[in-house]
Formats: structure tokens, C-alpha cells, sequence
């Protein structure tokens, strides 16, 4: 079977892999001039964490965000299974034992205990929860595999068409465009994220981190080399724009709780973008006509990416899907 997929970020390129591996020929395409600062994949954190999102998520963000570490373990190089950490200052104590009632899987440790797993955080906080089935990646990286992967198996990635300027040969389309998609999906909302990158080789510590605060939860996640990405702001805004002056104040001083050494870090890089969310937060496979929407990963793209992209890939694949029919008919299918 013939199928382009539109949109090469992290959902397009899971369900395009996904589609290649089950033996179809696959085309992708995407507006942007290359992979870079037009999608939200390149502003993610990158971890995968699917217990850790239970505090927040419903169910099935957690159930099929498992799936996640083995799928990138076997496609992709530098998947890091160290687990992670959630943290609180001593007068957030209440969020870290209501964040622990809320989740699993995770070990609670005491000072000492987080010294010897992060020596670096020695004496910074007295209590954490510890999650050590989970990981994470750089989302870059990653990327870069899937599009060499992809490219290796002889897979066209065209860069710089839209949708109408691109002749799609395809028996069945998927479009992973995320909120460009708003002009067909109607109910797709935008969820403006913020990030900065911050070097400081003052500091070391070589899994995500969670800060717990009862305004703004924020993560940092080691990228190596003395870079950190800091992130986790959500503002109900449709509009890219550049990261905020206040997202920037709440990202530094929750940094700066975490170790006051990131005081001296420099800020490398700023970073916004617009994530696709449906009201309930939880993604959608949604077919209009003989294309299928692949949307709605809200900040759970590299999570979610692969349970998506195996559902679209088995829709797709499916005894059930007959192409002459898919002009009048329109099915949808949420995760959960």
C-alpha cells in the first residue's frame, strides 16, 4: 500500500516508520524547509515518563506512554534509562506527598538516598520520589535517527510543500500537521509551551528533575555537556510568539531552586510553540474522508508518538479499512 504522511515531526515520523516496518511505501511531506524551529518537536523535553504523568494525565496517557521506552530503545541510539526524579522545597512538602499519592512505581528517598543517586543535588532537598523505570532522550537526536532511518529505507522526506502544492499519489493520506490541521479538525485548541536552554557546568546531574510547586511544575533534563533544557509552562494562547517574560522569570527561579548555581548559567537558547490539544487532552485518530488525522498529543509527543502511530498504522492495516469507501465515511478513535 501507497501512503504519505504529512507533517515530519515526532508524530509523522513514528506513524511513517511504523507503516514502513508493516511493509508499506511511504512518502512524507511537510511545509517547513527543514526539521528545526517550525515544530514542536524540536522545542520537547524529551522525557519519557509515563508514571510521572499520572499526577496530571488520565489513564491512558500513562497506560500507553509505556510503550514509549521500548519503542525508541530499539529505533533509536542514546535512549537513557536512568529513570527520574521528583523533587519539592521543604515547604511544598504537601505537593510531593500528593503527587506520590497520585502515581506509581516510584520509591520515596530520603537526603542521603538522593545524594548517592545525584550527587550533584547533595543537601538541596530532604525527601524525593525516584521513578526507575523511566528515561528519556534528546528529542533532536532522536529525530535525526528516525529521518536517517526512515531515508535508509528508502523513504522520500520532501521539505518546503504544503498539502495543496504536492501532488499525494498515496492510496491513503495521514496528516500529523498538529495545529496547522485546525483548518479541518475544528475542535483542536493550541497550548503555547515555553523552554529555555541553559548552560552551567557548574552543575551535574544526569536524569530529569522534577520541581513541584502548586503554581508551576517545572522539569529540567540534562542534555549533556552542561546543557539543561528547562521547561513545563502552559498558556492557553494560539499564538507561537516568543517565550513570555514571566515563563522566562518562573523557568530561571525554578531552576535556581533546584541548585543556585544555575544563577550563572548562560541562556542559550529561548523557545515557544503551540501545542495541539482536543478538550480532553487525550490525542485522536480521526478519518476525514480517505485521510486520517493523527493529532492532539497536547505535551505528550514523544510519549505518546508510538501508541499513536502503531493505532494508525493498524487502522491503516486493517481488514476494515477499504479505500473506495473512505470518501463518505469519517470514523474517529480517541486513545482511551
Amino acid at each position: 500500500m501507497n501512503v504519505t504522511v504529512v507533517g515530519a515531526g515526532v508524530a509523522g515520523l513514528t506513524v511513517a516508520t511504523e507503516l514502513v516496518e508493516r511493509g508499506c511505501k511511504v512518502q512524507v511531506i511537510d511545509q517547513a524547509e527543514a526539521f528545526g524551529r517550525d515544530t514542536c518537536s524540536w522545542y520537547a523535553g524529551g522525557m519519557l515518563a509515563p508514571w510521572c504523568e499520572g499526577d496530571t494525565a488520565e489513564e491512558p496517557v500513562v497506560r500507553l506512554g509505556q510503550e514509549a521506552i521500548g519503542w525508541w530503545r530499539e529505533r533509536v541510539p542514546d535512549v537513557i534509562e536512568k529513570g527520574s526524579l521528583v523533587v519539592a522545597p521543604s515547604r511544598d512538602s504537601g505537593e510531593l506527598a500528593r503527587f506520590a499519592r497520585r502515581t506509581q512505581t516510584h520509591q520515596t528517598i530520603d537526603a542521603a538516598g538522593l545524594a548517592e543517586l545525584e550527587p550533584g543535588l547533595e543537601g538541596r532537598f530532604r525527601q524525593a520520589l525516584f521513578f526507575d523505570r523511566e528515561a528519556h532522550l534528546d528529542p533532536r537526536k532522536a529525530i535525526a535517527a528516525l529521518i536517517a532511518r526512515l531515508t535508509g529505507s528508502g523513504v522520500t522526506i520532501t521539505y518546503g510543500k504544503a498539502v495543496e502544492d504536492h501532488k499525494i499519489s498515496g492510496s491513503v493520506v495521514v496528516d500529523t500537521r498538529g495545529f496547522a490541521a485546525r483548518d479541518v479538525l475544528r475542535d483542536l485548541r493550541g497550548v503555547k509551551g515555553e523552554m529555555l536552554m541553559l548552560k552551567a557546568r557548574e552543575v551535574e546531574f544526569s536524569r530529569p528533575v522534577r520541581l513541584l510547586h502548586p503554581r508551576l511544575p517545572v522539569y529540567l533534563v540534562p542534555r549533556g555537556e552542561g546543557h539543561f533544557m528547562v521547561g513545563a509552562t502552559q498558556i492557553e494562547a494560539e499564538d507561537r510568539g516568543r517565550i513570555t517574560a514571566r515563563g522566562m522569570v518562573d523557568l530561571l527561579n525554578a531552576a535556581y531552586a533546584v541548585h543556585p548555581a544555575f544563577a550563572e548559567a548562560e541562556i542559550i537558547e529561548t523557545g515557544a510553540d503551540v501545542r495541539p490539544a482536543f478538550p480532553d487532552n487525550l490525542p485522536r485518530l480521526r478519518w476525514h474522508g480517505r485521510t486520517l488525522h493523527v493529532n492532539g498529543l497536547f505535551r505528550h509527543g514523544f510519549l505518546l508518538a508510538p501508541a499513536c502511530a502503531r493505532m494508525a498504522a493498524e487502522a491503516i492495516d486493517s481488514p476494515d479499512y477499504k479505500p473506495e469507501l473512505m470518501d463518505e465515511d469519517h470514523r474517529e478513535r480517541s486513545i482511551a
